[in-house]
C-alpha cells in the first residue's frame, strides 16, 4: 500500500511540475507544490523501503520528470494552449481634412472621460476635458493632438 503513495506522490508532483512550465508560469506556488511531492515520495520511500530502494526511487522520480517535461515540451503542447486568433482592431486614425477644432457632434456612449462620440459623419473615440459627459450629448472639438480628439460640451 505504501508503494501506491509514493508513486502517486511523484505523479502528482511531475504533473504539477509540467502545469507550472506549461499552463501557469509565474506562479512558483504549483511547481513548489510539485517539488514538494517528489521530494515527499522520495522520502517515503527512503523511509519505508531502506537506502538502495531509496536511491531508485529518487533517480527514477528524476529520470521520469526530465523525460515528461522534455517530452511535453517538444510536443506540440505549446500551440494547443495558445491563443492563435488575431486582432483586427484599427487606431483611431484622425485626418487632418476631416476634424478640425470647432466641429461639432454627438456622444454615441458617455465618456467618462473617454468614449465614442460621431463628429462629421464617422466615429471617433474622443476624450471629454469636462470628464462626464452623458450619451447623446451635443459636443464640439476643442483640440486635436495626433489620434487624440478633446471636446467638451457644446455651448
Amino acid at each position: 500500500m505504501t508503494w501506491l503513495i509514493v508513486v502517486s506522490l511523484i505523479v502528482v508532483g511531475i504533473v504539477f511540475l509540467l502545469l507550472e512550465i506549461l499552463v501557469v508560469p509565474g506562479a512558483t506556488l504549483v511547481g513548489l507544490a510539485g517539488i514538494g511531492m517528489l521530494v515527499a515520495g522520495v522520502v517515503v520511500a527512503f523511509n519505508q523501503y531502506g537506502v538502495p530502494v531509496g536511491i531508485m526511487t529518487l533517480i527514477g522520480s528524476l529520470a521520469l520528470s526530465l523525460v515528461s517535461i522534455g517530452f511535453a515540451l517538444k510536443s506540440n503542447t505549446w500551440k494547443k494552449a495558445m491563443l492563435s486568433s488575431e486582432l483586427h482592431g484599427r487606431v483611431n486614425i484622425v485626418e487632418s481634412e476631416k476634424i478640425k477644432v470647432g466641429d461639432e457632434g454627438t456622444t454615441i456612449t458617455r465618456l467618462n472621460p473617454m468614449g465614442k462620440a460621431l463628429i462629421n459623419e464617422d466615429y471617433y473615440e474622443v476624450t471629454s476635458k469636462d470628464n462626464l459627459i452623458a450619451e447623446n450629448t451635443p459636443v464640439t472639438v476643442v483640440k486635436v493632438e495626433g489620434n487624440k480628439i478633446i471636446v467638451k460640451l457644446k455651448s
